[in-house]
């Protein structure tokens, strides 16, 4: 009786507090987003403000006292997988993501939950995404939140109950779209992309109305097949930078994840992606620029209208997104003031763009580099080096895949004029894939992931990109690094910059870091037991400041990348903390040791390399390199599964698993190339 009435007196105060959250909640309008930089109380888009710059002007919590900073409260997740959202703070109430597209409101001030919701987003999902079943965050208008799901619906909340206003499906449900990006809002249009590009998808944006759910104009980012006509005068154009059957592929191009607008100007930004698939001689028969993948692109917001483009990387064959953080800010450059776009994407270069018209303006290498010679300095247009391309011979490029900057958060400080960066010195080996053969529910890239790539040909000394993540502070006037922060592990964290002139970061290893701003000294760390790679956000409320971010590794397996020696939290979290904080996270509970399992009567049969080969199509993105995984997908040299041939093959073809996100692949593998990627991770096992 009494948890009963325990659990009724929860119910009744959560109640209480939806109640007056909701009473004391204003609408949230263009007036409201547009004056967001000088409100202190919230966090009310994506990027704090229109331009991105996560730079908040609150320094109550400030480099003389930021050692006292302490956990104010965390609330718990029920899911297990990545979590990579930013919150939103509106009034007193934080609307926040976790994986699975799951949408919950708390109590800002105490972490108290007012309500969720669940979008059930279909089990096979969880193969079918890319990359893993994170999502990043909601958007508001009006007094409605929403959010994108991971099985491509655009969903409306009612920000005070959570209850559905509307759903609509944004792509076509038998294709291999996903949504694990943020939507923005302006002017009453929500606007969402997605990802897949890998998948044999086609890229787009789109416009829904925020009171209907009604779409309102879509932009294409690559051309459809010609004989099918053209969408607008703008893709018939860039068709003519494409050649042989690309559309067969899809052609990829997605926006998965930065956008940014300029309110003078009335121009929105889309970051587009990598090319499906990344090798260009099997996309394009290796010719043409491919537009517009790797490229920003500028738009009328109210009617998807193309303004202009910025092409990265023309002909990109490795992967080089631009769907990294877009920023804007006011810069003097060469003596003269310039509206400015400021983007590091994957490819190692940071971008300084004009804003208004595209123009170019500089660029410099934050890491190193080694598939280009250089850019032109008055158009940007990188040389390639003839030998990174791998035509007729494999080749270690740096950056890799992974890129030099991935989806983690940089920000911009006016206060310092500096940008950070949340950076990666990365490399890997490319190989032309002569037997590629385009299948739908398996990554289409085209080339082939050696087991052993000593032999490739390093291009330009890539042996210098050693791995590893760092925070770099980055002079985008000067093009030069004023100081940095080195990582011993890779992966990396989103950043938050306070007019405190701190710096705040979490990383793999499970600590919340504070540095200085102007110096990159850390002045403050605190474990919070699991990986903090999503952005951090700060708002004010009764006189306190609070910093929060969430905890929670996931997404694809980084090589090298751990959560320390120690047992991490099972769920991803919240975690606030505030000046004075009296809270404690929960101790953690000591895991056993993995042990490999015992694979003497195993008897795998079949071929190791086509093994290899066929892990490397179907099960590398989730499970790691060599089945490297230390994320919270399983690391299949540890699992039991391997030793049964018909347990495994349950599992992987039948899908007795799909209520855990592994459906079976049955309709990409047969019988016997399961057996062969068993025997492959048996290998790997022996080898332990």
């Amino acid at each position: 009786m009494r948890q009963f009435h325990s659990a009724i007196s929860g119910a009744l105060v959560a109640v209480a507090l939806t109640q007056l959250i909701a009473a004391n909640a204003a609408e949230v309008d263009a007036a409201r987003l547009h004056a967001a930089p000088s409100n202190n109380a919230d966090w009310l888009s994506h990027g704090r403000t229109y331009d991105e710059q996560r730079f908040s002007p609150l320094a109550r919590i400030n480099q003389t006292n930021v050692g006292e900073l302490k956990l104010a409260w965390f609330y718990d997740f029920d899911t297990t997988r990545g979590q990579e959202a930013t919150p939103l703070v509106i009034d007193g109430a934080m609307y926040v993501t976790s994986a699975w597209s799951k949408v919950f409101a708390l109590d800002a001030r105490t972490g108290r939950e007012l309500w969720r919701f669940d979008p059930k987003v279909a089990g096979p999902k969880a193969i079918d995404a890319c990359c893993d079943v994170v999502n990043r965050g909601v958007a508001a208008w009006g007094n409605r939140v929403f959010v994108g799901a991971l099985d491509g619906r655009l969903i409306a909340l009612d920000r005070a109950t959570g209850a559905q206003a509307w759903s609509v499906q944004t792509t076509d449900p038998t294709k291999r779209y996903t949504i694990t990006g943020a939507p923005r809002v302006i002017g009453g249009k929500v606007i969402i992309g997605n990802g897949g590009g890998e998948m044999g998808v086609r890229g787009y944006v789109s416009a829904y109305d925020a009171n209907d759910g009604k779409l309102l104009w879509r932009f294409y980012t690559v051309p459809g097949n010609p004989k099918d006509g053209f969408d607008s005068a703008v893709l018939e154009k860039a068709a003519k930078t494409w050649h042989g059957e690309w559309w067969k592929y899809g052609g990829g191009g997605t926006v998965w994840d930065s956008m940014a607008y300029d309110p003078q100007l009335d121009l929105l930004y889309i970051g587009v992606g990598n090319g499906s698939p990344w090798n260009h001689r099997i996309r394009s028969n290796g010719a043409g620029d491919n537009l517009f993948l790797s490229s920003i692109v500028a738009l009328k917001p109210a009617t998807g209208e193309y303004v202009w483009h910025f092409q990265t990387t023309p002909a990109e064959s490795w992967d080089f997104t631009a769907t990294q953080h877009i920023i804007l800010a006011d810069l003097t450059i060469d003596g003269r003031a310039r509206q400015v776009l400021m983007q590091a994407p994957k490819n190692g270069f940071f971008f300084v763009i004009d804003r208004a018209t595209g123009e170019f303006i500089h660029a410099k290498n934050y890491v190193n580099v080694t598939w280009t010679t250089g850019l032109d300095p008055k158009t940007g247009r990188p040389g390639v080096v003839p030998e990174a391309r791998y035509v007729r011979e494999p080749a270690m490029v740096a950056p890799g895949p992974l890129g030099a900057h991935n989806w983690y958060p940089m920000t911009f400080s006016p206060q310092t004029q500096l940008a950070y960066i949340p950076a990666l010195e990365t490399s890997n080996y490319y190989q032309h894939d002569d037997a590629f053969q385009f299948l739908e529910r398996t990554w289409n890239t085209g080339v082939v992931v050696s087991r052993d790539p000593a032999n490739a040909k390093s291009v330009a000394d890539a042996a210098k990109s050693k791995g590893g993540a760092m925070l770099l502070a980055w002079d985008p006037v000067a093009q030069r690094e004023v100081w940095r922060v080195n990582y011993q592990r890779a992966g990396n964290g989103g950043l938050l910059s306070t007019a405190g002139s701190l710096v705040f970061q979490g990383s793999v290893d499970g600590m919340f870091n504070a540095y200085a701003a102007d110096t990159g000294v850390r002045l403050w760390s605190q474990d919070v037991q699991n990986a903090i790679l999503g952005g951090p956000v700060t708002f004010e409320l009764d006189d306190e400041q609070y910093v929060v971010a969430l905890a929670g590794i996931g997404g694809v397996a980084l090589a090298g990348s751990s959560v320390g020696s120690q047992s991490r939290s099972e769920f991803g979290r919240v975690v606030a903390f505030k000046l004075g904080g009296k809270a404690a996270l929960p101790a953690l509970i000591a895991t056993t040791s993995r042990r490999p399992p015992d694979v003497r009567r195993a008897n795998a049969e079949g071929d190791i390399e086509v093994g290899h080969r066929n892990y490397t199509r179907v099960c590398m993105a989730c499970h790691g390199e060599n089945a490297s995984s230390n994320t919270a997908i399983p690391d299949l040299r540890y699992s039991n599964a391997i030793v049964e041939r018909e347990a495994f093959k349950a599992i992987v073809i039948d899908g007795v698993r799909a209520d855990k996100g592994m459906v079976g692949f049955g309709s990409a593998l047969s019988p016997a190339e399961v057996e062969e990627i068993r025997a492959y991770l048996v290998s790997l096992a022996i080898a332990l």
